[in-house]
């Protein structure tokens, strides 16, 4: 009982500093936008009161939260949605205090007209609802009709910031692409040493634990997919970036080999675990040898890209380990063939990643011997 609830704790414990860390590299990822919602509320706020001399302009600083907020892992085009889905409904709910004053059928009636107009307008689903809530947040919250276009007025200033702010100092167009490339490079990297591990050891078990890890690397290239996609729209919209598009572009055409090379690792794996649990042979150590040093090279193709450079330098250690998958011994096991055609297949991938394409890639991998 002792032991049981030593090992029940130990394993809480962990499972917490696991938490704790996921919860740290969350904010981390996130503290750009949050320091740019930020600033850019307190710019907006700034404005309308010092420069306009509105009182209490609550608008301009929630414009600009829910205008640059929604613009984090999303296209440049929402944010302009929720700006004018933000002015529209402001400006909607202040013509009705003015005139109609504050009631349940002016709230009803504003909200109704907000979203309409919204959706006369082309808008998405985001900009529908965002002149729908702030029609009624002025209607029920702010029924002051003497300040009535004061509070449109600090909407639009705070959606304009927001706007500009987007495109002076976007969230990385060009650093989240090529840092989540690194990372799912350095997560290919672990996996491999992980499964050459595992088959010299014959553990099952940790054959299981490389195929879990592997599929884990989906999400990463998820995350990439999505970073590139905001990268090319930011440096497309935003005059202030457009001579990224080039730098930003390249590293997008990571996703292809990318998502090959992962998949022919998840090949891989799955025929660790089957090896494994059939208790065939081992691969031979010049299998487990080629892992390793592929191991290594994508390593250093991590390193590259975290220094802000395409791997290009891996090419010529790519094109040895190529050569050397040509001369080991065939195998008469089909774990083992499978292995190999997969180490090679991800050479090639591998070698797409520098910048060459898919033919030049294959003829530097000599055929077996």
């Amino acid at each position: 009982m002792t032991l049981r609830a030593y090992d029940v704790s130990e394993r809480t414990a962990k499972a917490g500093r696991a938490s704790l860390e996921e919860r740290y590299e969350r904010w981390r990822s996130r503290w750009f936008i949050i320091g740019q919602i930020a600033i850019t509320a307190g710019i907006a706020w700034f404005i309308a009161t010092q420069l306009l001399g509105h009182h209490l302009p609550f608008f301009a600083p929630v414009a600009a939260i829910v205008t640059l907020g929604v613009s984090f892992g999303q296209r440049f085009r929402r944010a302009v949605e929720v700006a004018i889905g933000v002015a529209v409904g402001v400006g909607i709910g202040d013509i009705f205090v003015t005139i109609f004053g504050s009631g349940v059928w002016q709230l009803v009636v504003a909200i109704a007209l907000a979203m309409s107009i919204a959706t006369l307008l082309g808008a998405g689903q985001l900009m529908i609802i965002q002149s729908g809530v702030q029609s009624a947040i002025i209607v029920a919250l702010a029924p002051t009709a003497d300040q009535a276009f004061d509070r449109w007025f600090d909407a639009i200033i705070g959606s304009g910031m927001a706007l500009l702010m987007a495109m002076i100092a976007p969230s990385a167009p060009l650093r989240k692409p090529r840092l989540v490339a690194a990372e799912a490079l350095t997560d290919m990297a672990v996996t491999l040493e992980e499964a050459a591990r595992a088959l010299r050891d014959g553990d099952q078990d940790a054959a299981d634990a490389v195929l879990d890890h592997s599929r884990r690397g989906e999400e990463v290239l998820r995350r990439f997919s999505a970073a590139a996609a905001e990268g090319l729209a930011v440096v497309r919209q935003s005059p202030f970036h457009r001579r990224q598009l080039p730098s930003v572009m390249a590293y997008a055409d990571l996703a292809g080999p990318l998502d090959h090379a992962s998949r022919n690792l998840r090949v891989l794996a799955r025929r660790c675990v089957v090896l494994t649990w059939r208790r065939e042979p081992p691969p031979p150590r010049t299998y487990l040898d080629l892992m390793d040093e592929l191991a290594q090279v994508i390593r250093f193709m991590a390193t590259e890209l975290g220094a802000r450079r395409l791997p290009t330098k891996a090419r010529d250690r790519l094109a040895a380990v190529g050569t050397a998958s040509s001369h080991v011994e065939l195998v008469d096991s089909i774990s083992g063939v499978v292995i190999l055609a997969q180490l090679r297949s991800m050479i090639a991938d591998l070698l797409e990643l520098t910048g060459m394409d898919y033919t030049e890639a294959r003829e530097l991998i000599p055929e077996m011997d």
